[in-house]
């Protein structure tokens, strides 16, 4: 047999081993189909094998090894899932890998983030550029530096190659070397780092600090196996606060025990997180298994990017009224998926249950003849649904009004701030992230008590009209967004300077989402007070 008839086979055999996955998990759980409707899948099959089978053989260019995978692994499975769900997918072995790795939170590495950023002198018009080394690491023990243009690794060359293949050749065995070249603005050659690869662990509490006196804030980023374990160190660190901001704001969701550890943390013991119903498997209730004696008022701050599990926490603590949630309506993702190994280095994300809060809401976003692009990118730029008739009524603890169907609906809304085309330019051109090279090559270092006077806004209008710049503005665009400026500023100066945490907070020191956040704790105060006297009216039941 001709190998590119073997590989197809095999791709064939992984798309119908998929099939047969969801199949046969059902069927091991409820009662077998009738005998049509098993007849119909066998001839649903043979149609396909036949299809493919034509295209083979038939097809105006040969289709190689690769163009059969791509065929199966980029069109028929996820084609087939789509047509259920938006959130069911399939891994292919890179993506599986990467899926993996983020669940883990950590890798054998030297602990970068990299970019591809336009150049005109490069082979594919590109070059590959440190974002930020992770603070701790051997990238940034060793000195690099963002904005660094990596040149060559082990010798190799890195023109023309994309980010995730500068990405591989980095990550390797713990204790092994690696070479790394970097080109650097203010250095006539050069230089080279000898690296030793080592565990880099990413964090999904990104940022934790005292925002102002007495009042804690924290951002999660996403939710993986450290999370919860992050969640109660910031905890601790801060010590005595009279309130706490927790910044869901872009959150994507991932592992569903690690939100309900993290909502463990701020709830009673015995109170319901979540619950979970599917066809297949039994109904699941979750609940918090050790509660938490903190008193003080929380506000959860939401985004429309905010998904999944921080869906689930921002929907626990506020229909137990432990939490004000501030913001925009959340994403709407109520779908569980449960990731099955199809075969050694594949899996499947495969949608088994729907997730419900505790005062029983649904939070999955209608997507019935929705298009993938509209239901992820296209959406009401409302903060609140217009029209409540259609989505489900809910009370909380205290009898408040909750709605579902639609994603977590905000108790106060903080609109979010837009930008305008002069901001969208600077960003497009890396302004801030280039001008922090400038400067720092200029002047040397900054220090901690830096402040963007007169003198540093006028260097960097200089260096935006610069040929390297070339961005046209006027004394109006600067004027309109000068705060935003000389936030954007410092923060990729101290980012360069002083590690990533330290540009994350400037930022977050800034933000008026946040800042409107903060505002809100009296009123999560009163929230909790009236859940207290509700409790206390409440009718004793023996």
């Amino acid at each position: 047999m001709a190998p590119r008839t073997r590989r197809a086979l095999f791709s064939v055999t992984v798309f119908l081993a998929t099939c047969g996955v969801a199949g046969t998990l059902i069927n091991q759980r409820v009662a077998a189909q009738a005998q049509t409707d098993e007849s119909t899948l066998r001839d649903s099959l043979r149609s396909f094998t036949n299809v493919y089978s034509l295209v083979e053989q038939n097809y105006a260019d040969k289709i190689n090894g690769d163009k059969a995978d791509k065929a199966i692994y980029d069109g028929a499975i996820p084609g087939m899932l789509h047509v259920l769900d938006p959130h069911s997918n399939f891994y292919d072995p890179k993506a599986y890998a990467q899926m993996r790795e983020d669940q883990h939170g950590r890798y054998y590495g030297v602990g970068m983030t990299i970019q591809p950023q336009p150049d005109a002198t490069a082979k594919n018009g590109t070059k590959i550029v440190v974002l930020y080394p992770f603070e701790g690491t051997p990238a940034y023990k060793a000195g690099i530096r963002p904005g660094d243009v990596i040149m060559a690794v082990d010798g190799k060359s890195t023109e023309g190659m994309d980010s995730l293949g500068v990405s591989t050749m980095l990550k390797g065995a713990r204790n092994t070397h690696v070479e790394v070249t970097i080109g650097r603005e203010g250095s006539a050659k050069p230089l080279t780092f000898d690296l030793v690869r080592d565990e880099v662990s990413r964090p999904s509490v990104d940022l934790a600090f005292l925002i102002k006196p007495g009042v804690g804030y924290m951002h999660v980023t996403n939710f993986m196996e450290t999370t919860s374990r992050e969640v109660g160190d910031a905890i601790e660190k801060f010590g005595t606060i009279n309130g706490l901001v927790i910044d869901l704001r872009g959150n994507p969701g991932g592992l569903l025990n690690e939100a309900v550890n993290m909502s463990d943390k701020f709830l009673q013991k015995g109170q319901i997180v979540v619950s979970q119903k599917g066809r297949a498997f039994p109904d699941q209730v979750y609940r918090a298994a050790h509660g938490s004696d903190l008193k003080y008022p929380i506000v959860v701050l939401v985004n429309r990017n905010t998904a999944s599990a921080a869906e689930i926490v921002s929907g626990a603590l506020q229909d137990h009224d432990r939490a004000l949630v501030v913001g925009e309506t959340t994403f709407g993702k109520g779908l569980v998926q449960t990731v099955f190994q199809v075969s050694e280095n594949t899996g499947l994300a495969l949608t088994t249950y729907h997730y419900y809060t505790p005062s029983g809401r649904l939070i999955q976003r209608n997507y019935n003849n929705v298009s993938l692009y509209d239901y992820y990118y296209v959406r009401d730029p409302s903060t609140k649904p217009k029209d409540k008739s259609n989505l489900e009524v809910k009370l909380t603890d205290s009898g408040r009004t909750v709605y579902g169907g639609g994603g977590i609906t905000p108790d106060e809304a903080i609109d979010n701030v837009k930008s305008n085309r002069f901001q969208d330019t600077l960003l497009q051109h890396y302004a801030f992230f280039n001008f922090s090279k400038h400067y720092l090559a200029t002047h040397g270092s900054v220090p901690k008590d830096f402040t963007v006077d007169d003198a540093v806004l006028q260097e960097f209008k200089n260096f935006l009209k610069s040929p390297a710049e070339n961005v046209e503005f006027t004394d109006q665009d600067i004027a309109g967004v000068q705060d935003w400026l000389k936030q954007s500023i410092k923060s990729d100066l101290f980012t360069s300077q002083f590690g990533q945490m330290e540009g994350l907070k400037v930022r977050a020191e800034w933000d008026p989402q946040i800042a409107k956040a903060v505002t809100f704790l009296p009123e999560a105060q009163t929230l909790q007070d009236h859940l207290k006297l509700a409790q206390k009216t409440a009718p004793a039941t023996h």
